[in-house]
């Protein structure tokens, strides 16, 4: 296609090299793209026609303070690419302050994008844009940067199918530098397709990882689809391969663990984890499980330490049996310690929400999966880590597939245990293929729950259920619904909420 990205494979990526003094954004706040310490919100669109063009997506900004809405889309001055049908911009998205200027960035992965290179146009082959906060806002005169895979790192090529920004994970890693993580579950490894490979730059650093570099756990085969799935913190990085086979039994499922430090040209591997690791207790390897096809990922301080020197990690296994519930899904919490040591500290399914949960076949509990430390820095407890987990094919009365989100704690019992569905937690009235719950992100301070395939006549363009942790556990505050059409948001998009920042 014409308008399909070009970028020079000599592009380079450079996060945190020139560290610029504009403004101060409040510590450990997040996702404020202007630096005024007000919390400001991304939400995607990857399916919104842009420009005429059906699929191309785009993110919305809501700004905090009522400062206004801003549209992000390949039509923004600066993109290196025009929209395109089926691009799906926001697919995914991250946020993180790439350039240390007090203003937070946002990333944003189109992994179905079309990129020419001297061979000719490469379907899907993926593109991924940082468009740089400022004090102003984010939008319309922000500086926006371009990569392809080959243009981040020239060592490898732009190839169809690789599907480059199909997952993102970024922060900033304990001594201060930011990082970046981008999956490209579609990534051949020599002559085995769909292997997968991860790009990691942390400050001027560039490179990838794959299940073929030395001391990297497993090998690159076919379908592993490395990559699909990121999470991480200051101190670890989480990739899922939701197709690598165990055994005889394929897409059984498998995650990856990485710290920071880079050795031998990248990130030092810790431990491949699978359903059949020692760690854990519950749960065994099995045929189309897709262990880690959902990762969350959150700081832990265990007791008797100075610091969050531990790590919690979420495993969505949608299609697990439970029992003889056939892809009921599960979820597995495990705790990981600096040297890379693991245990089991939960294994969650229906049954964990109390009441008359049940699992139920084909569920899919653990299709998205969210934690949150709600007093980030103190002694983690049950009260203080908290986890929500979307079941999009939940069936809520009467109506098939309208989609749930279980919130409870991954550390033991603490009384709050909740299933919030539309009618019941959430506003709204549940609708047969809603699928609530695809979108999912947690905070310290709130939990934003998307459903964008809404079926409700006067949000089918999707929305986002914004909520304290406070809230839901019966406090004060309420439930705020953002969605097109109203608050300033253009009354414009199709699945408003497939993701949140």
């Amino acid at each position: 296609m014409a308008a399909a990205l070009v970028v020079a494979a000599t592009t380079s990526l450079s996060v945190g090299a020139s560290p610029a003094a504009a403004v101060s954004c409040t510590a450990g706040l997040g996702s404020d793209f202007n630096g005024d310490g007000i919390r400001d919100m991304a939400v995607a669109d990857p399916e919104a026609t842009v420009a005429g063009k059906a699929n191309a997506g785009l993110v919305r900004v809501v700004l905090g303070g009522d400062k206004g809405v801003t549209e992000i889309s390949q039509s923004l001055s600066g993109m290196a690419a025009d929209p395109e049908t089926g691009d799906k911009f926001g697919a995914s998205i991250a946020m993180y302050d790439a350039d240390k200027d007090g203003c937070d960035d946002l990333v944003v992965g189109a992994p179905y994008e079309d990129v020419t290179t001297a061979d000719g146009p490469q379907a899907d082959a993926g593109a991924v844009y940082v468009i740089h906060g400022r004090p102003a806002g984010i939008g319309a005169g922000s500086t926006v940067k371009s990569y392809t895979q080959a243009g981040l790192d020239g060592d490898t090529v732009t190839e169809a199918g690789d599907l480059f920004g199909y997952a993102l994970a970024a922060g900033i890693k304990s001594g201060g530098k930011p990082y970046l993580a981008i999956g490209v579950p579609g990534e051949a490894i020599g002559a085995v397709s769909d292997a997968g490979c991860v790009h990691y730059v942390q400050g001027t650093a560039e490179t990838t990882v794959n299940q073929d570099d030395p001391d990297v756990p497993g090998v690159a085969e076919a379908n592993d689809r490395f990559g699909r799935s990121l999470a991480a913190t200051s101190r670890f990085v989480a990739v899922g391969a939701p197709g690598e086979a165990i055994g005889d039994e394929s897409f059984a499922g498998a995650v990856t663990l990485f710290n920071h430090t880079i050795e031998d040209g990248r990130p030092t591997a810790l431990d491949g984890v699978d359903e059949n690791h020692p760690a854990l207790v519950s749960g065994a390897s099995a045929k189309d499980d897709r262990f880690a096809t959902a990762l969350s990922m959150v700081p832990y301080r265990p007791s008797g330490a100075e610091s969050e020197t531990d790590a919690l990690l979420a495993v969505g296994t949608p299609n697990e049996n439970v029992g003889t519930v056939a892809d009921a899904g599960a979820v597995t919490v495990l705790r990981i310690k600096p040297s890379g040591a693991l245990t089991e500290v939960g294994f969650i399914d229906r049954l964990a929400s109390g009441g008359d949960e049940r699992p139920a076949t084909a569920d899919f509990f653990g299709q998205r999966v969210a934690l949150g430390n709600t007093d980030p820095g103190a002694i983690s407890t049950a009260e203080t880590i908290r986890l929500a987990v979307s079941v999009p094919n939940q069936e809520v009365g009467e109506m098939e597939n309208a989609g749930a989100v279980h919130v409870l704690s991954p550390l033991g019992p603490s009384g709050r245990a909740k299933v919030l569905t539309r009618g019941n937690g959430l506003p709204g009235t549940a609708e047969a293929r809603d699928f609530a719950g695809l979108g999912l992100w947690a905070t310290y301070k709130d939990l934003y729950v998307g459903v964008p395939y809404s079926k409700t006549p006067a949000d089918r363009k999707g929305l986002v259920y914004a909520m304290s942790w406070k809230h839901i556990d019966g406090g004060t505050g309420s439930v705020r619904t953002v969605k097109p059409g109203a608050d300033g948001i253009p009354d414009e998009g199709k699945a408003f909420g497939s993701d949140i920042r």
